[in-house]
């Protein structure tokens, strides 16, 4: 979808431009938007809403043809609500309903009239990304791997704005596009069978993506791992064919001497729980476990997109927790980089096992910040559902400013977070007879033990947690990954640049 932004005034008038469709805004008392007023010359629009032909209710639809004194083709009508204050929410139906309209259309190109001027506690940066974002949304497919593709869709192709051409409009826009087209890449990762959506995959996504947008990448293998005494990753790795791959992608966008941003993601292509092997049921949803590696090359691309000026670091620890005789044990101990010995009393519980080590890892780039994203407990699910991502920080001044950056972000992306604890408290649950720690608590509080686990190893720079078990993928007929926390994170890197 090729987007772009045109300003309408006394001198162009809305009603005087050719083009396939113009999507106005009606609302439930029958007022009419702005931009509607001015199609509605001859009374027709009018007439339309106070027959009831339109409710004006959020996502309501009605498409008109050849209004007198209308140079477009076609006028679509879209339902805003209540005209006492255009919600988020009401805001983020229309653009639904009026970019699925125009992919029925026989139009080649459009304008978009919403009114994205007036929307309650958001600005117009949130509106231009909420009518691109329902664009990939409609247009998303995930026919890649099916033999007989579903058909393109062959409607409008073309969308202006109908907003003032001013810098921060323009700028808006392309960081729409760069964060769309990232959730994009993060759902396709994501939908990706895990026989095709390997480590070794991930890698070689990660080097095209460098050469596409100028990134530093670098790929560790079972060698060099073993040489930076990763024991906690390679003994999740130790029972699968597939070899692990320890991927960092850097793009240096700030000065030189800037300390980076740094995102370090989960990616564990398959879980089958390991000798802790997960019931079958639902376990094909399990190719998902490498969400939080989806996520980190999804914001990676959005940020090499916008070439923001910020120096940005993406690490993934990639591999497959699988059941076979070389694999890890219950009860098994292991190193990880840092030294500290864990007893892996669930095999499960992987996750952390990776990450631990790509936490230590990150260390060596003095980090202005690290966040972790990761798909890591199913009690996260139990505490949060599939709203929000569970956020997890320590409690001191420092760490309060980081979480409250972060939920900011997510706020202002439609894609948000709940902090949760993280205290002494927890890692009481983790105590071992027989090492430093254990890799799962004792029973309650799972999402906050297994942050509490991961905190161990971030004492030395500011540190964050996302766990997306519950938003990274829905289930049931609605199936697929989403592209969550992609926009949380983009938001974030964008305020920080």
């Amino acid at each position: 979808m090729d987007f772009s932004i045109k300003a309408f005034d006394t001198k162009t008038p809305i009603a005087s431009v050719k083009t396939g469709c113009v999507a106005v805004a009606v609302y439930e008392n029958k007022r009419l938007s702005a931009a509607a007023q001015g199609l509605d010359g001859a009374g027709e629009i009018s007439s339309a809403v106070k027959s009831g032909d339109i409710s004006g209710k959020p996502g309501s639809t009605l498409l008109l043809r050849g209004l007198k004194g209308v140079s477009a083709e076609r006028v679509l009508l879209v339902g805003m609500g209540s005209d006492d204050a255009v919600s988020d929410k009401h805001f983020a139906s229309a653009a639904q309903a009026a970019l699925k309209a125009f992919a029925g259309l026989g139009a080649a190109d459009a304008i978009i009239a919403l009114p994205m001027t007036e929307v309650k506690e958001r600005d117009v940066a949130w509106a231009i990304r909420c009518v691109v974002q329902a664009a990939h949304d409609n247009g998303y497919r995930s026919d890649s791997q099916k033999s007989k593709k579903e058909p393109a869709p062959q409607g409008v192709k073309k969308i202006a704005l109908a907003l003032p051409a001013t810098n921060g409009n323009k700028l808006a826009l392309a960081q729409a596009r760069a964060i769309a087209n990232g959730m994009d890449l993060t759902r396709e990762l994501g939908n990706l069978p895990a026989n095709v959506c390997t480590p070794t995959y991930l890698a070689d996504s990660a080097k095209t993506m460098a050469k596409d947008y100028g990134f530093e990448a670098q790929v560790l293998d079972r060698k060099q791992l073993e040489a930076l005494k990763m024991g906690s990753f390679l003994s999740v790795a130790r029972g699968s064919e597939e070899p692990p791959k320890f991927i960092v992608l850097k793009h240096m966008g700030g000065k030189a001497k800037d300390a980076p941003v740094v995102l370090v993601g989960k990616g564990v292509t398959f879980d089958s729980g390991g000798i802790s092997i997960k019931p079958g049921a639902a376990m094909d949803e399990m190719k998902y476990d490498m969400g939080g590696a989806a996520a980190v090359l999804g914001t990676m691309r959005a940020v090499g997109e916008m070439k923001l000026k910020l120096n940005v670091i993406g690490i993934i620890a990639s591999c497959e927790n699988m059941p076979s005789g070389r694999a890890t044990k219950p009860g098994d101990i292991v190193t990880s980089m840092n030294g500290l010995t864990i007893e892996v009393l669930n095999t499960d519980a992987e996750g952390r096992l990776l990450l631990c080590d790509a936490l230590t890892y990150a260390e060596r780039y003095n980090p202005a910040v690290v966040v972790d994203i990761a798909t890591l407990t199913g009690a996260c699910v139990v505490a949060l559902g599939h709203h929000h991502s569970g956020l997890f920080t320590r409690n001191d001044a420092v760490h309060d400013k980081l979480a409250d950056e972060l939920l900011a972000a997510g706020k202002r992306a439609s894609d948000s977070a709940w902090r949760m604890p993280v205290d002494e408290a927890y890692n009481e649950q983790l105590k071992s007879n027989f090492a430093d720690l254990a890799n799962i608590g004792s029973p309650g509080g799972g999402a906050a033990t297994a942050a509490a686990f991961l905190e161990n190893f971030t004492r030395k720079y500011t540190w964050a947690h996302l766990d997306i078990a519950g938003t990274a993928w829905k289930s049931g007929g609605a199936k697929g990954a989403t592209g969550r926390p992609v926009p949380l994170l983009a938001n974030f890197l964008i305020n920080r640049a």
